[in-house]
């Protein structure tokens, strides 16, 4: 959910950073709007697909939360509606969760619900809302199952939907706002967190109190189906504290260079330190995860509708986000700026990968309107795949725009910065759907504007591993302020450490180590807007 916890009132912030280069986007994206009145506005919702039709469960029916604790996530907002649609057609089905029993009706309205889309089974976990029950906003602890085809048969011929869910309960299961994965049988339930009661933006213990616990942590297992009841089997759990401290944020299948398949976490909330997003990314493998080197996200860094794309032949790795929330935009002179507020943005970027693993961030395009943000995009039928979840564009003609699927409802916003000023009415849960057209770009007509794939301090670490001495290299653009620290993996702040105003220049800090134990340790570099880790180890 796309909840925000404030401790103090912050000031509006806008800082303009100069783009170190103009990048070319390999992309041009366009947008198409269809016409299908019957879809009812909604967004944080479950998304399955069955051939031609898709499956929608859950998510909310209103705009952004508002701030006030009486006022959010109110049950009156939740979807009590299972839908199908075929954007062919524009028909639109339905059936209510009324005679499910209490448990699947409760958890099939909630919002942000992780949930993966298979072949046959749409399996969820998790979601946050209102249990009648027990009379409380919870996280709610089940993993259900769906039946996609024979669900969809029963709604469109008004027939009985309870045979098409199977649920079971484990409080492994509270979570909200993370994603699942799937990588062979192993689903990956990574990130999210555990929210008890009602949300505040003064905290948790300014009343009404809650409890917010981040899982920190990639959460693998298999499920096992006997024919008549599922469970789950070889649940394994990774804890980082930092590098898997996020929510709300964007998990995106991969083919990473050498073809080993995986996924990526796209930035997400929120740092310890300020209620603001990760820039960095975490590859996650079927070995284990890494943290990108030399990489911030400086766009679209919310839950967003996302695409996937791969081209076999350069054996580049495209992922688009249209539109969301992030802390930068590019302005209208190709200025990135910077805005502490977090705001909706109309930006389309593209993050690609190359065969040795740079990544670069440009711009593809722009939304509309400020939309996009808890949207999801689903591909066109009959698309070509990659690999699971990624399109394949190996065979896409150079110059003419493909039609590679939709984005469909999200939050749309009236403006750009509404949080504090929200009582309800300046977003809503949109009911537009959009068809997306994809070109692929050999040489462009004119740059788009590009962020750079290098971080901004270009911060550097020798050796690693280390054992007695760590060499820090680390520029900064102007005189200010910066932080550089050391934390171990429960996010402890641990050994030396400097903070003070630095002229800008290259400088090079040398760190005794002798204090550590051997093992595995984050060094983060700070200033009041830019933020860079390196994983490093201790010998």
């Amino acid at each position: 959910m796309t909840n925000r916890t404030f401790f103090s009132v912050m000031l509006l912030l806008f800082t303009a950073v100069t783009m170190p280069a103009q990048n070319i986007s390999s992309y041009s994206i366009t947008l198409e709007e269809l016409d299908l009145p019957s879809f009812p506005g909604l967004q944080s919702y479950v998304l399955g697909t069955s051939a031609d039709e898709w499956l929608v469960i859950g998510g909310r029916t209103d705009g952004l939360h508002r701030r006030q604790p009486f006022a959010a996530f109110q049950p009156e907002g939740n979807n009590t509606t299972i839908y199908v649609l075929d954007p062919g057609s524009g028909e639109v089905w339905s059936a209510g969760v009324g005679t499910l029993p209490s448990s699947l009706q409760e958890q099939l309205q909630t919002t942000n619900m992780e949930f993966f889309d298979g072949e046959d089974h749409l399996v969820l976990i998790g979601g946050y809302g209102y249990s009648l029950s027990e009379n409380e906003h919870i996280t709610f602890p089940y993993l259900t199952r769906v039946d996609k085809a024979g669900l969809i048969q029963a709604i469109k011929s008004g027939a009985d939907i309870v045979p098409y869910f199977q649920q079971i309960q484990d409080d492994r299961f509270r979570v909200t706002g993370g994603y699942l994965g799937r990588i062979g049988e192993t689903y990956l339930l990574v990130g999210g967190q555990d929210f008890e009661g009602r949300y505040n933006p003064m905290g948790p213990n300014h009343g009404p109190g809650f409890s917010q616990e981040y899982t920190n942590a990639i959460q693998r297992f298999t499920l096992l189906d006997d024919g008549m009841n599922i469970a789950v089997a070889d649940w394994q759990i990774t804890v980082d504290s930092l590098e898997l401290h996020r929510r709300d944020y964007n998990l995106v299948p991969q083919v990473f260079p050498g073809g080993e398949y995986g996924y990526t976490a796209f930035s997400g909330v929120f740092r310890y330190d300020a209620d603001l997003p990760w820039l960095n990314t975490v590859d996650i493998s079927n070995g284990g995860y890494t943290v990108v080197p030399g990489f911030n996200q400086y766009l679209n860094q919310y839950h967003t509708a996302h695409a996937a794309l791969f081209d076999p032949a350069s054996e580049e790795m495209t992922t688009l986000f249209f539109g969301g929330i992030g802390q930068y935009y590019l302005n209208d002179q190709g200025v990135l700026v910077q805005d502490d507020n977090v705001p909706f943005v109309k930006t389309i970027s593209c993050v690609t990968r190359d065969k040795t693993g740079q990544m670069v961030e440009t711009i593809a395009g722009q939304m509309p309107d400020y939309l996009g943000a808890s949207a999801e995009f689903i591909p066109r039928p009959g698309v070509a795949f990659a690999a699971p979840g990624i399109l394949d564009i190996g065979e896409w003609p150079t110059g003419q725009a493909i039609d590679i699927g939709y984005v469909m409802g999200g939050i749309q916003s009236t403006e750009s910065n509404i949080f504090f000023a929200n009582e309800g009415d300046l977003s809503v849960a949109s009911n537009r759907i959009f068809r997306v057209w994809a070109e692929k770009m050999t040489t462009a007509t004119e740059p788009a504007p590009g962020v750079t794939a290098e971080g901004y301090f270009q911060l550097r670490i020798h050796p690693n591993p280390a054992s007695d001495r760590l060499h820090i290299y680390f520029r900064t653009h102007k005189r200010e302020w910066v932080q550089l620290a050391l934390f171990d993996l429960q996010g402890k702040r641990v050994g030396p450490s400097f903070e003070g105003v630095l002229d800008a220049d290259r400088h090079e800090f040398e760190w005794a180590l002798d204090s550590l134990q051997s093992g595995t340790y984050f060094l983060r570099l700070q200033n009041r807007g830019e933020f860079e880790v390196e994983q490093m180890m201790v010998k």
